[in-house]
Order: structure tokens, then C-alpha cells, then sequence
């Protein structure tokens, strides 16, 4: 019962969030046509095109914004996250749903009149301010009428905790100092013969695990949760059974295993239950927007560019000779290696002639780079110092080796020297541009490099990519750190 209710609570407040996104559509149309061309006669001036023109744009954008909010957790019990965390959730969909909107309005060119200016900036941007604005009003008003109802005692779940350990009592502490998360606390069943005799707790020991049962019987008991350690879980499989029989929600703490920097997630392969740990974005809607990201921006950029590309290619070829394109092999995601394509910036032996130089390196660790190394051409110089040496490492990006932004990508023999820390900064698709890219580049020593795209790998955001990717444009443009 409680379940259908928490389905029926969540296909509610959904379809309240799709009515308002619609509803800041609809509003922003009417600001955009009829509010502030009064206001500002010369800024809104000539005709605004029929709301007929915009309603193709309505089914794509409920479909963006209602997938971002689906994987972003929004319609998860909020018991427990606090009320900036989901302002932040809902902050993040309403900036990354009109950036996708627009690239998918000039990307898949929908209808030929769209090409025309008819789809209005001004409102684009009405009506991202205030569907974030909606989201985020009825956001706080539910939170706000939800927790008064909770801390008023009512719509509360009480609760039970297994085990004795510090674990137990910290989370026992957590419930009494959030009292709008509505748990009520009953008290703890030891997981030992007797508690321990040290053992001090804010709520009073109910029994051990063979007293579970006549504890049901006497109290209105809604979840429980275990605290124990891994060794004792063994023996608590019948009072797993017992629990589940009852209906009763039943909550691990998942403290089994030392998990300083993993995200742990719960999957299902085949109906068995599977406990994920993983160092790297998980979150699937998230990372196919980034790959989508990739092939438009990748796909838009060597069109637009292409008489840049032929031009750097035939100079490449004018000034020093052989092959336009250099290619090199390159350890991708987790170790994979692909070809990596770049314009040829140095003369046509350099491959040979770095054992001569490899005393003369300027970076510690397996990373060789050379501030001014003598097998750099002219020409290579320029390309280097503004990336326009990396141009066919878009067509990496098509390919689905790269991404717009990631760890750059290494050759085996520097992976073959890395440390064991260091190896994880392969765990994600290696990118044109990166933390690294914007820090100062060949300034930075290698274990700074590294550190950057480790703090990259755990803090990546699709946000993250998009301000890596505007601060990137002024770094390549100044040439700092460039070699």
C-alpha cells in the first residue's frame, strides 16, 4: 500500500512538474508577444511569429526537461536531502534543458522555417528563467508543507535499528536532529548475545534478534535498519524472511566496505540484486547529453571550419613536407587504444630523434614535454600554441574515441609507468579540452595534471563540461602554456 502510494505521490508531482514547464512555455510566449514590446518599443520591435510556429517545440521540451528531471533523482523520497540540494537539482535541469533545446533547434533543423530567426533568443530564455522559477516555487512549497506536516508528528515512519556500533547510534542522532524527515526513532535490538556494556544511546535497547518478533507484536514498527558488520549479516537472513513477510521496508547501512571516493549504486542483473561501487559517472541520461554534446558541437565545428582545416592542411604540407596528418596511438577509455589524428607540428623523424631528447625533459613523471623542442617546425609552433594542430582530433569525437572534454588522452608507454592512483584518470573517455587545458597546461607539473583530472572524474557534471568548454576558448586564444 504504501509503495502504490509513493508511485501514485510521484506520477502526481511529475505531471505537476510537465503542467508548469508548459505553463512557463505558454507564459513566456505571452511576455515575449504582448508585454514587452510595451515595455521597449525599439529593443522587442517587428513582428513576433504566431504561437503556431512555436507549439512544434512544446512535445520536444517536455520531453528534455521531463528525462532530466526522471535522472536527476527528483522524485526520490526527500526525507533526508536537504532543501539547497534540490534547489541545485532543479537549478542544474533548468540550465542544461535549454542548452539542449537550442542545440537540437539548429542541430536537427526542425522544419525549414526554424532557420529563419523565427525562433525568438528573448524567448528561449523567458522561458528557461521561468520554468526554473515554477519548478523551484512548487518545489519549496511542497518541501515546506511536507516537513510542518512531519514535524507536527504526523505522516511520520517509526523506526528500529539493528546493531550497537557508533554507526547505530550516529544514525539514531541524524533522525532526532532532523525531525522533518519524519522518522520517529523506537529504539535498537543488539546483534550479540547481550549489548555491550559501554554502550550509550539516546533511545532505549528493545532486545536482541530473537526478540525482533514479540517487538513487532507490541509496536507499530515501519523500517528497520541495519547497522552490523559484514560477519553478522550471515546469521540474519531469517529475520531478513521475517521482515519481508511483514512488509516491512528493511534499510542496510552500506558501510560494509571502505568506500572514500566510490558512489555506490543498488542494480539488478536478471532479477539478482547487485551492490555497484564505481569511481565514475554512472548516471546513463547524463552521459548520452554529453556524448550528444560531442557529435553536434564536433560535427557543427568541422563544418563551419572546414576552410580553416583546409587551409592548415595545405600549409602543413607547403612548409614541411611529407604526411599533412600525424597519427598516433592512444590509450582511451580504461585502456582501449585508438589512432589519434593531429596535424604534423614536428619534422618527419621526431619519433626517432626523442631518445636523443628524453634528457632534456622539463616534466617529472612518464610524460615528455619540451618547452621548446628543437623538432617543432615553425608552422608546428603557431598550430601549437593557438590547438589548431588538434582539429582532426574532432573526427576522434565523432568516432566515439574522444569527447569535447576529458583526461587527455596518453601513449601506452607513459601508461605503462603511471602509479596505481594514477591509473584511474583512464576510467573516463579522454577529451580535446580538460581542467588541465584551462590551469595553465605545460605550466602545471604532472602529478598537478593528474590530481586535475582526477578532481575532474569525481566531480564531472554535464554543467561542468559546458564551463570547461567556455573557459577554454580564451585559454587556447591567449596561447598560456602552450609548448
Amino acid at each position: 500500500m504504501l509503495k502504490e502510494r509513493a508511485r501514485i505521490l510521484t506520477v502526481t508531482i511529475f505531471t505537476l512538474d510537465l503542467g508548469l514547464i508548459a505553463a512557463a512555455f505558454f507564459t513566456a510566449y505571452w511576455l515575449r508577444d504582448a508585454v514587452l514590446p510595451r515595455l521597449s518599443a525599439t529593443a522587442f520591435a517587428g513582428p513576433f511569429y504566431p504561437l503556431s510556429s512555436y507549439l512544434p517545440l512544446l512535445p520536444l521540451a517536455l520531453l528534455i526537461w521531463g528525462a532530466l528531471l526522471l535522472s536527476s533523482g527528483s522524485y526520490r523520497s526527500h526525507r533526508t536531502v536537504p532543501l539547497l540540494d534540490e534547489a541545485l537539482t532543479v537549478l542544474r535541469v533548468s540550465l542544461l534543458a535549454p542548452a539542449i533545446l537550442t542545440l537540437m533547434i539548429f542541430a536537427l533543423r526542425l522544419g525549414e522555417r526554424l532557420l529563419e530567426d523565427q525562433i525568438s533568443r528573448s524567448w528561449i530564455l523567458l522561458f528557461a528563467f521561468l520554468a526554473a522559477l515554477f519548478l523551484l516555487t512548487e518545489k519549496l512549497a511542497i518541501r515546506i508543507t511536507s516537513r510542518y506536516v512531519r514535524s507536527r508528528g504526523l505522516n511520520y515512519r517509526t523506526v528500529v535499528i539493528v546493531g550497537t556500533s557508533p554507526g547505530a547510534v550516529g544514525i539514531a542522532r541524524s533522525i532526532d536532529n532532523h525531525r522533518f524527515w519524519g522518522f520517529r526513532m523506537l529504539g535498537f535490538v543488539h546483534s550479540g548475545d547481550t549489548p555491550p556494556e559501554d554502550f550509550v544511546a539516546p533511545h532505549p535497547v528493545l532486545g536482541g534478534l530473537g526478540d525482533i518478533p514479540r517487538i513487532l507484536e507490541r509496536h507499530t514498527v515501519d523500517d528497520v535498519i541495519f547497522s552490523v558488520r559484514r560477519r553478522e549479516l550471515d546469521h540474519m537472513e531469517e529475520l531478513f524472511e521475517i521482515l519481508q513477510e511483514l512488509g516491512i521496508r528493511t534499510r542496510f547501512a552500506m558501510n560494509l566496505f571502505p568506500h572514500h571516493e566510490a558512489r555506490v549504486q543498488l542494480e539488478e542483473l536478471d532479477g539478482v540484486p547487485l551492490l555497484t561501487f564505481s569511481t565514475t559517472p554512472t548516471n546513463q541520461l547524463h552521459l548520452f547529453a554529453k556524448r550528444s554534446l560531442d557529435v553536434a558541437v564536433s560535427l557543427l565545428v568541422l563544418v563551419l571550419g572546414l576552410p580553416l582545416v583546409v587551409l592548415v592542411a595545405i600549409v602543413v604540407k607547403l612548409t614541411s613536407g611529407g604526411t599533412v596528418l600525424f597519427r598516433q596511438t592512444r590509450c582511451g577509455l580504461n585502456g582501449r587504444r585508438f589512432t589519434l589524428y593531429k596535424f604534423r607540428t614536428m619534422v618527419r623523424d621526431a619519433e626517432d630523434q626523442r631518445r636523443e631528447l628524453e634528457h632534456l625533459n622539463e616534466m617529472k613523471g612518464p610524460a615528455f614535454k619540451l618547452r621548446r623542442d628543437p623538432r617543432v617546425t615553425r608552422v608546428g609552433r603557431l598550430l601549437r600554441k593557438f590547438s589548431l594542430d588538434e582539429l582532426p582530433q574532432l573526427w576522434n569525437v565523432l568516432r566515439g574515441d574522444m569527447s569535447l572534454v576529458g583526461p587527455r588522452p596518453p601513449i601506452p608507454e607513459e601508461v605503462a609507468q603511471y602509479q596505481r592512483w594514477q591509473r584511474r584518470r583512464l576510467s573516463m573517455k579522454p577529451g580535446l579540452t580538460c581542467l588541465w587545458q584551462i590551469s595553465g597546461r605545460n605550466e602545471l607539473d604532472f602529478d598537478r595534471w593528474m590530481e586535475l583530472d582526477l578532481q575532474y572524474i569525481d566531480s564531472w557534471t554535464p554543467m561542468l563540461d559546458f564551463k570547461i568548454l567556455l573557459k577554454t576558448i580564451p585559454a587556447v586564444l591567449s596561447g598560456r602554456g602552450a609548448s
